[in-house]
C-alpha cells in the first residue's frame, strides 16, 4: 500500500518523500480537485455530494496518508503545532476538567489548542470541525460530542461512541458506574430509586441507562417508569435538575433516593428538594455522576461517581498526537477504557420507612 509517492532530489542523493496533493488524491478517486477539496474541507457547496462518494474520498484520504496542507498557502512550513477542540460550553465543569487534561499534556509536548464550542445546537457541531481545519489544526479532539462521519485529520473522542473509521474513542466503563452506584443505594436498604436520564443532545445518555437498566436487573432493583424523568432541554444544569426534581414530586410517587444523571442536576434537585421541605439526606439520598470541582464543596457534599475527566483528557491528547506524529490514519475504530470511582460523601444515608 502506498503511502506517499517519491521523487529525486535532483542533486544524486536518496528519493525523498513527496506529500500527497490533493491532485493526486482526486486521481485516484477519479473525481475532480474541487469536488474532493469541497468534501474535505466540509464547503457548504459539498451538501449536494453523495455520502457514498465523500466516505470513498475520506477512504482514499486515510489510504494514501493525505494530510491538508492549509499552512502551505501563505508559509512555508507544514506544521501548526495546534490542535482543534470542539466542546458543547465550557462552565458546566465536565469540560473544564476534560480541558484540564488537554491544556497540561499539550503544553508539556510544545502544543497549543483551539476550542470551539456548539452548546449543543445541530448547527454548530456540523460548522464547527470545518472552521477548526480553516484555522490549521493538526488534529481534532471531540468532548462528549457527537460526530459521526469521518475527517481528513486524526480525532481522538473523550465519552465518544462512534463507530467510524478513524476515530479514537475514549469511554468510560459504565456498567461499572451503575453497579457501584446502585449496590451503594441498595445496601442502605434504598429500594424505591429515581432516576436522571440525560439529554438526548449527550453521547453518554443512551449508554449509561442501558448499563443502570443491567445493574438493576443484577442487584435485583425494580426500575418503575413514573420515577424516571429525562433531563429537559439540550446542556446540563442546574436549572434542568431543578425542573426534573420537580416533575417527581408532582407525580407523587414515593421514592427515598435519586440517581441523577450528572453532578450539576443533582445539585438543582438537592435545591428541590429543600424547597419542598424534603432533607437530604435524612429524608431523600441523592447520587451525582461526575465529580465536578464543586462537589465536595456542596451542602450537603454530594456522594457521586468520580470519571477521571482530566486524565481522561490527557489520554486523548496523548493519543492524537502519537497518530498525529505517526501519520496514523487507520480505518479501524480504536476504544480507550477507563474505570469509575464511587465517592461517598454526606448527600446518601440510610432509607426511612
Amino acid at each position: 500500500m502506498a503511502h506517499s509517492k517519491k521523487e529525486s532530489a535532483g542533486n544524486g542523493s536518496a528519493p525523498v518523500a513527496r506529500r500527497v496533493s490533493i491532485r493526486d488524491l482526486a486521481r485516484d478517486v477519479n473525481l475532480s480537485p474541487t469536488t474532493v477539496s469541497l468534501v474535505l474541507n466540509d464547503s457548504p457547496g459539498a451538501e449536494s455530494i453523495p455520502q457514498e462518494t465523500k466516505d470513498r474520498v475520506f477512504a482514499a484520504a486515510r489510504r494514501l496518508n493525505y494530510r491538508p496542507n492549509f499552512l502551505a498557502r501563505s508559509l512555508r512550513a507544514s506544521r501548526s503545532y495546534v490542535v482543534g477542540v470542539i466542546a458543547p460550553e465550557l462552565s458546566d465543569g465536565y469540560s473544564a476538567l476534560v480541558l484540564s487534561g488537554i491544556e497540561d499534556y499539550l503544553l508539556g509536548q510544545g502544543y497549543m489548542y483551539l476550542v470551539a464550542t456548539h452548546r449543543g445546537q445541530d448547527r454548530l457541531i456540523e460548522e464547527n470541525p470545518r472552521l477548526l481545519l480553516e484555522r490549521h489544526v493538526e488534529g481534532l479532539i471531540a468532548v462528549n460530542t457527537p460526530l459521526h462521519r469521518s475527517f481528513p485529520l486524526p480525532l481522538v473522542a473523550v465519552s465518544g461512541h462512534d463507530q467510524v473509521p478513524g476515530f479514537t474513542n475514549i469511554i468510560l466503563n459504565h456498567d461499572k458506574a451503575a453497579e457501584l452506584a446502585l449496590r451503594h443505594l441498595a445496601a442502605l436498604g434504598h429500594q424505591r430509586i429515581a432516576f436522571f436520564k440525560g439529554q438526548d443532545s449527550i453521547e453518554d445518555s443512551s449508554f449509561r441507562w442501558d448499563a443502570i437498566e443491567c445493574a438493576a436487573q443484577l442487584i435485583g432493583l425494580t426500575i418503575v417508569p413514573e420515577l424516571c424523568v429525562q433531563l429537559p432541554g439540550r446542556l446540563p444544569s442546574r436549572q434542568t435538575g431543578y425542573q426534573a426534581a420537580r416533575i417527581l414530586i408532582d407525580r407523587g410517587s414515593p421514592f427515598t433516593a435519586l440517581f441523577a444523571f450528572n453532578d450539576i442536576s443533582a445539585i438543582g434537585a438537592i435545591a428541590a428538594f429543600r424547597e419542598t421541605g424534603r432533607a437530604v439526606p435524612n429524608e431523600l439520598s441523592v447520587v451525582g455522576f461526575d465529580d465536578v470541582e464543586g462537589a465536595a464543596y456542596h451542602v450537603p457534599a454530594l456522594t457521586t461517581i468520580r470519571q477521571p475527566l482530566a486524565k481522561m483528557g490527557a489520554l486523548a491528547a496523548e493519543n492524537l498526537l502519537r497518530r498525529i506524529r505517526e501519520d496514523d490514519q487507520a480505518d479501524s475504530v480504536t476504544c480507550i477504557e477507563v474505570d469509575p470511582e464511587l465517592v461517598v460523601r454526606g448527600s446518601t444515608g440510610p432509607a426511612r420507612s
